[in-house]
């Protein structure tokens, strides 16, 4: 019997659209102290399970556990309180704000403030601002973006918005980060320092389940792959496995994949 802890289980998760069965009956764990990818051809279904993970699309059939406790009924709102973090592959930034305002608000749901806090208690109001801003200031610092407190959002690159994003999802406190397609678009300096901060937030103890079609990262950052195909699980394993697995190669990564990885076993050779 295994003593690796489960942060995160899916027990047979469906999610049917007008009779289209995006994912059919998807089981896996992801493991604390491990970053764990799913992988698959664009429309497998990844950005339909993370979306049931979260709450942002409930699912037909299936259980959703966090920590052993089942979340499948809670609103999004419950279970970021509970520590599931996200990014998502197309930004979702408030653009005309700085990113100060950005991460502070990402933070809102840890917060007692309200609309009569505000009106009857201004000064706990003033106080909890405060310890917001300070916590964000914090966040911006371990994530290189102290610099750019102040700048409106819009006016970013895309990948300081990617990283804003990320900042404004680590003030929630998470213990569980989703990550979508975090690569996308970011260049290579761009992708290099991402995956840096996302190696440093994974050493604070922060657990990651990530999408990602480079397959560089896929492959150098994960300790645990599931591949899904047509919305159905068609392999898990460790990257080396996943490497080597026919069907994965045939569905997903092709012969290229193959050959590129057999020229460089043949260099290291």
């Amino acid at each position: 019997m295994s003593n690796e802890q489960i942060i995160l289980e899916v027990k047979g998760l469906t999610k049917r659209f007008y009779g289209l069965v995006a994912v059919n009956d998807l089981n896996f764990q992801v493991k604390k102290g491990r970053i764990h990818a799913l992988i698959g051809p664009n429309g497998a279904g990844k950005t339909t399970t993370v979306n049931m993970i979260t709450g942002d699309g409930p699912q037909t059939e299936g259980e959703v556990l966090f920590c052993g406790q089942s979340i499948s009924k809670m609103p999004i709102y419950a279970r970021a309180q509970l520590g599931i973090g996200r990014t998502f592959q197309n930004i979702k930034l408030f653009s005309t704000m700085t990113v100060m305002e950005n991460l502070m608000m990402g933070a809102q749901s840890k917060t007692n403030q309200n609309i009569l806090t505000w009106l009857f208690n201004v000064g706990k109001a003033n106080a909890e601002e405060k310890t917001l801003r300070e916590k964000a200031e914090e966040v911006l610092n371990f994530i290189g973006m102290y610099r750019y407190k102040d700048e409106v959002v819009s006016n970013l690159a895309y990948g300081r918005q990617k990283m804003t994003e990320l900042g404004r999802t680590l003030m929630t406190d998470p213990k569980l980060i989703l990550l979508d397609e975090p690569a996308a678009g970011l260049n290579p300096s761009e992708r290099k320092e991402f995956i840096d901060i996302i190696q440093k937030v994974y050493e604070k103890d922060v657990d990651m389940f990530l999408i990602e079609h480079n397959m560089d990262v896929v492959m150098n950052l994960s300790h645990d792959i599931t591949v899904l195909n047509f919305g159905c699980k068609i392999a898990s394993g460790s990257p080396k496995e996943i490497q080597q697995n026919e069907e994965v190669i045939t569905a997903y990564l092709g012969e290229g994949y193959r050959q590129k990885m057999a020229k460089e076993a043949g260099k290291n050779a």
